[in-house]
C-alpha cells in the first residue's frame, strides 16, 4: 500500500474542495458554521442569486456580489480615541456585522446579519415572500429581509426595540438633510433631549429650547405620531420629520449609554461623534442603494406579544428568531434608561418578557418553559404547511444548573427543550449547527441554530 503523499495532502485548501474557483469567499470565514451555510448557499441558489442575496461569496466569475460591493470601505465611522482592538474588531467583522444599518445601535445580544443573510437563504426563502421574526431585538431579521427583497413582519414587548428596529429600517431610505442640519447644531439637539429625559414619557410639549433659525425644526411637535404602529396614515412631511427624530433619539440613547461606560468626552461631544458616525452609515448603505430603492421589501413593525402572534394563520413562509438568553440577560434593565425615556411602565412591561417572569431562578425556568411552549404554538399556528422555523439560542449552563438543582454538566440545553417542545407542536428537526459566542464565554460558550420544519 503506497504511503500518502503528505506535502501534497497538506498544500490542498478545504474551501478548494468545497468550492470551485470562479466561487470566492469573502475574508476571515473561520468557522465551521459560516462554512456549512456558504456550502448550503451553492447548492440551493443560483449564480444571479448568489450575486445578488449570497452572504458569503465576494466573487462569482468575474462579478462581484452584491453583499461584497455593500461591506467594502470603511465600515463605521470610529472616534479617534477608540481602542486599538474596537478597531481591530469591525475590520475582522466587516463582512459580519459592519454593513448597512446593523451598527447604529450596539444591542446586546444581535444576531451577525450575514448569518441571517445565510439562513434566509438556505431556508429557501424568496423575494415575494414574507418572513416573522417574533422576538425582533435590535431588528436585525428586518433589515435583511428589506435588503433582499423578502417582505418581513416583525414583533416586540418592548418598546424601544419597535423604536430601534424601525428607525434602522427607515434610514436605509430617508432623507438625511435635517439630519446633517441637526448635527451642525449638535448641542441645542442634545439639550432637546436631555431636557425631554428630565421628564420622562412626555408626549406632546416639546421643551422650551432657544434655537437659532430653523437647527431644530426637527423637534417640530411629532411625539404624537412618532411612536405609531400605523405608520401609513403619516403625510410624506409627517413621516420625514418621524423619520429623522427618531433617527436623532436613537444617536442620543446610544450617547448616554456610551457616556456611562466612557469618560473621555462630555456627553455632548459624545452625542456629537455618534450621530456622525449615524449619518456615515446611512450615506454609505444608501449609496449603495441608489437607483434600487423600489427592490426594497415592505416591513410590518409591531408592539406585541410573541405568544399571541397578531398574524392570521398559515401566511407565513419563513420564520427567525432568537429567544431570550434564557436568565444570562435582563434586558429590561439593560435598556431601563431608554424605556423609562419614552414613558414606559418597566413593572408592566416585566411581566410580558419571556425569561423575566417569576421571583427566583426555578420559578422563571418553569414560565420560561410554559411561554416558550406558547410561542411556538403561535409559530406552528402562523406558518405555512412544509415551511422552515430557525431558532437560535444559547444556554447558560451554570444557571440553568441552580435551576434544575443539578450540575451544569448534566443540565440539557435550551435547544434540546425546544426541540422536544417543537417535536409537540407539528415541528421536526431538519438541522441543528452550533457557533461559538465570543465575549461571554465564561457565560454562555456556544449557541445553537436549530432548523424546524412544519410537518
Amino acid at each position: 500500500m503506497n504511503s500518502p503523499n503528505i506535502i501534497d495532502i497538506l498544500s490542498r485548501n478545504l474551501t478548494e474542495k468545497l468550492f470551485p474557483p470562479e466561487y470566492e469567499l469573502v475574508p476571515d470565514l473561520n468557522d465551521l458554521y459560516e462554512l456549512e451555510l456558504a456550502f448550503y448557499e451553492k447548492l440551493i441558489l443560483s449564480d444571479d442569486e448568489l450575486l445578488k442575496n449570497g452572504a458569503y461569496f465576494s466573487r462569482i466569475g468575474d462579478r462581484y456580489t452584491r453583499h461584497f460591493m455593500m461591506c467594502m470601505g470603511e465600515s463605521l465611522r470610529l472616534p479617534a480615541h477608540s481602542s486599538s482592538r474596537l478597531k481591530s474588531f469591525f475590520e475582522k467583522n466587516l463582512f459580519r456585522t459592519g454593513y448597512a444599518t446593523h451598527g447604529l445601535f450596539p444591542y446586546r445580544g444581535k444576531f451577525h446579519p450575514q448569518m441571517i443573510k445565510g439562513l434566509i437563504n438556505i431556508m429557501g426563502l424568496k423575494p415575494g415572500n414574507t418572513v416573522l421574526d417574533p422576538m425582533i431585538g435590535s431588528g436585525t431579521v428586518m433589515v435583511e429581509a428589506a435588503l433582499m427583497g423578502i417582505r418581513s413582519i416583525g414583533i416586540d414587548a418592548s418598546p424601544f426595540c419597535r423604536l430601534m428596529t424601525q428607525t434602522k429600517l427607515d434610514t436605509l431610505t430617508m432623507s438625511l438633510t435635517r439630519a446633517r442640519k441637526a448635527f451642525n447644531n449638535y448641542k441645542e439637539v442634545f439639550d432637546y433631549f436631555e431636557k425631554k429625559a428630565e421628564k420622562p414619557g412626555a408626549e406632546t410639549k416639546s421643551p422650551n429650547i432657544k434655537t437659532t433659525g430653523n437647527a431644530l425644526s426637527v423637534m417640530e411637535e411629532a411625539d404624537q405620531y412618532i411612536t405609531t404602529q400605523n405608520r401609513s396614515s403619516l403625510t410624506k412631511q409627517q413621516k420625514e420629520t418621524s423619520d429623522t427624530y427618531n433617527f436623532l433619539l436613537l444617536a442620543y440613547l446610544d450617547s448616554v449609554g456610551y457616556s456611562e461606560r466612557s469618560q473621555r468626552k462630555s456627553p455632548s461631544e459624545q452625542f456629537k461623534a455618534i450621530l456622525e458616525r449615524y449619518i456615515f452609515v446611512a450615506e454609505k448603505i444608501q449609496n449603495v442603494l441608489a437607483g434600487t430603492e423600489a427592490e426594497l421589501a415592505s416591513s410590518r413593525v409591531f408592539e406585541a406579544d410573541a405568544r399571541d402572534i397578531p398574524v392570521e394563520e398559515s401566511t407565513i413562509d419563513g420564520i427567525i428568531f432568537s429567544p431570550p438568553y434564557s436568565f444570562a440577560i435582563d434586558y429590561i434593565e439593560n435598556d431601563s434608561f431608554h424605556l423609562n425615556f419614552l414613558g414606559v411602565e418597566i413593572g408592566r412591561l416585566r411581566e410580558k418578557m419571556i425569561g423575566l417572569r417569576g421571583r427566583n431562578l426555578s420559578e422563571k425556568f418553569e414560565l420560561y418553559k410554559k411561554d416558550m411552549e406558547e410561542v411556538l404554538s403561535e409559530c406552528s399556528r402562523v406558518l405555512r404547511q412544509g415551511k422552515l422555523c430557525t431558532i437560535i439560542v444559547g444556554t447558560n449552563n451554570n444557571q440553568l444548573g441552580k435551576a434544575l438543582k443539578t450540575s451544569p454538566e448534566e443540565v440539557p440545553g435550551l435547544h434540546e427543550f425546544l426541540i422536544e417542545m417543537g417535536s409537540r407542536l407539528d415541528f421536526g428537526l431538519v438541522k441543528m449547527m452550533s457557533r461559538p459566542i465570543m465575549g461571554i464565554s465564561n457565560t454562555m460558550r456556544k449557541e445553537y441554530i436549530i432548523i424546524l420544519q412544519k410537518e
